[in-house]
């Protein structure tokens, strides 16, 4: 379990003192909820979550500019995950961070957190997120700017509760964008023709073929099972893709992967974005039929077995 704990500050950076170091960072719930519960959940939300396919809406604070961050995730997903498998007070893990919405999730519902990311700039951001959003934070949370492959230097094992992330889709970003799912005027946007890739740094798993990215995934994950409790649960969201005409399962991949390095799959869960994807088009009707690849997306749910 984690030390006794001291305040933190929101970023931890190669240049910091507590770069690589154990965090004294709280796993500990503090909810008054039975031992025998597994969340802080009321039964009319705990039989919503029961349902296995999820639509979520965006709010104000959600990040949707792409020149900020290529592909963001809404808050309210993140906090249904959260909330479905912890109680207040335990400790959250999201190894890509990104723009920092799983620890925005996590201050609204009193978890403590810590996210990982290599680059600065969204590190940055997820500052800027957390420091406008405290009134209500009892727990604290993290952003560090260092490579996944390194998270369990900062962390005793079986401290954490969740380890919930949206990561990089292989190399599905690493391309021009051509725009095929939207109509008339909307395909020519500003985003037409752009690589909306985070970086091109090679450890980047944006920028990996689908091989390289689940073995990458594989070695990352396989260092984060000693770290999550028994039957502490990952959950991991990714689409699928189309690559050069064929149909790339990244979710088939990940489940396979995951297996081999120790994780039980408990289940698939279905994120339905069709009321948020923008004035979805037709896919080459009525010659093509390539549908339905961006309107949802999976939420892989794993645990760590007794």
């Amino acid at each position: 379990m984690a030390r006794d704990t001291q305040t933190l500050p929101l970023t931890i950076k190669p240049d910091s003192p507590l770069f690589r170091q154990q965090l004294e960072i709280s796993s500990q719930k503090t909810c008054d909820c039975k031992a025998s519960h597994i969340n802080c959940m009321t039964a009319k939300e705990w039989i919503k979550a029961q349902i296995g396919v999820w639509q979520f809406t965006y709010e104000k604070r959600d990040i949707r500019d792409k020149k900020l961050h290529p592909a963001t995730f809404p808050i309210s997903l993140a906090k249904k995950v959260i909330s479905l498998f912890t109680h207040e007070g335990e400790l959250v893990l999201d190894p890509f961070a990104g723009s920092g919405t799983t620890l925005v999730a996590a201050q609204d519902l009193n978890r403590n957190a810590v996210g990982f990311d290599l680059q600065e700039k969204y590190i940055d951001l997820c500052a800027q997120r957390l420091q406008s959003n405290n009134l209500f934070n009892h727990a604290q949370q993290i952003a560090i700017q260092d490579d996944a492959h390194n998270i369990p230097d900062y962390f005793a094992e079986e401290s954490l509760s969740l380890i919930w992330t949206s990561p990089p889709y292989a190399n599905l970003l690493n391309r021009k964008r051509k725009n095929k799912s939207r109509r008339g005027d909307e395909r020519k946007n500003e985003q037409f023709g752009q690589v909306e890739q985070y970086s091109q740094d090679p450890r980047d798993l944006g920028t990996m073929p689908i091989e390289q990215y689940t073995a990458t995934m594989g070695d990352i994950f396989e260092g984060l099972l000693p770290l999550l409790r028994p039957k502490g649960h990952c959950v991991i969201n990714v689409p699928d893709m189309w690559w050069n005409n064929q149909r790339i399962t990244i979710h088939i991949a990940l489940v396979e992967e995951l297996r081999k390095r120790g994780y039980e799959l408990r289940n698939i869960i279905i994120w339905d974005r069709t009321n948020i994807v923008n004035r979805v088009g037709i896919f080459g009707w009525p010659s093509n039929y390539i549908t339905m690849g961006t309107t949802f997306e999976y939420l892989l749910d794993f645990w760590k077995p007794a």
